[in-house]
Formats: structure tokens, C-alpha cells, sequence
């Protein structure tokens, strides 16, 4: 959660208006570390730079049959940005919601997520952090990770390091 917490708190400090789209558990993990930084919630959420999202309900809005629908994920994503970007201020975005499919066991779906993710970001101009747990990671599932690997621009696992599939 440490990473998760810098690029949040990172965000704010850098005056960005941060977008994060988790669970309710990790929210308030998430808050609970915020705070204890010394960060007003209330004041960054009341002037929309901080923006919380419920994972799962924010997937439901575009997940047809266990399958993204690209049209409408670019209209639900585009929703919160224009709310974000409303005071002019550079974007940067957690979002939980791959992992919950991932999870789910849809695992193309995920990957067909993460490549949704990156083209969005590279039109939109703005980071994005992606976690997945560590937990649950099959063996038969390097393929995948080796997908979602190739979707993103660097990849850390909890030591700080890059890792490889093998070590996953």
C-alpha cells in the first residue's frame, strides 16, 4: 500500500487532481495512511482533487458479459476525467478495477482492460497506477502477466524491484 500512498500523496503534493477507483477496503486503508500524512481529505475531495470511485461499480458500468465494451469504458473513464480536469490541473489515476477481474478469473479480460487502459491514457495524457495482489497468481497464468506487463511503462512489484514472471 506504501507505493500506492506516494503516488497519491505525490499527486497532491504536485498540486494534480488524483482519481482513485478502488474498493471501499482499500479506500479506507488508503485514507487512513493519507491522513496520517497530515492530508485534509475533506479540503482536496470538497475542491475535486481527489476523486474516489467504487471499483466494482464503476466496472459494472462497462463490462458486458465479462467482457470490456470499449465504447462505453471511454465514456465512463471520460465522465471522471472531465469532472478531474474541471480546475485545469494535470490527472493521474489509481485503478483497482483490473485486479477485481483478474480475480474473477476473466484473465482476458483483464488484458483486454489494461490495453484499454493504456490507449486511453496515451490519448488522454495522464499516469496511471494499476495494482494487482500477488496472491492468487496461478502458474499457468505467465502468458497473461507477460500481456498486462507489455501494457504498461514500468512495473514494480512490493519490494520496489521489477520483477519477472517466475517470480510472481
Amino acid at each position: 500500500m506504501s507505493t500506492l500512498e506516494d503516488f497519491v500523496s505525490g499527486g497532491l503534493a504536485a498540486d494534480e487532481t488524483v482519481i482513485v477507483i478502488a474498493t471501499p477496503v482499500h479506500v479506507r486503508l488508503l485514507e487512513t495512511l493519507l491522513t496520517a500524512r497530515g492530508i485534509d481529505l475533506e479540503a482536496v475531495r470538497g475542491r475535486d482533487h481527489y476523486i474516489v470511485c467504487d471499483a466494482e461499480e464503476i466496472l459494472s458500468t462497462f463490462v458486458e458479459n465479462g467482457w470490456p465494451n470499449e465504447e462505453r469504458f471511454k465514456k465512463t473513464i471520460s465522465e471522471i476525467l472531465v469532472r478531474a480536469r474541471k480546475s485545469g490541473r494535470r490527472v493521474r489515476a489509481f485503478g483497482e478495477m483490473v485486479a477485481l477481474l483478474w480475480a474473477q478469473g476473466h484473465k482476458g479480460a483483464t488484458v483486454r482492460l489494461e490495453h484499454l487502459w493504456h490507449m486511453y491514457c496515451q490519448s488522454e495524457q495522464f499516469s496511471l497506477y494499476c495494482a494487482y495482489p500477488k496472491t492468487g497468481l496461478p502458474q499457468d497464468a505467465s502468458a497473461a502477466i507477460d500481456a498486462i506487463c507489455a501494457a504498461h511503462t514500468r512495473v514494480i512489484s512490493p519490494e520496489g524491484r521489477i520483477p519477472s514472471t517466475a517470480g510472481w
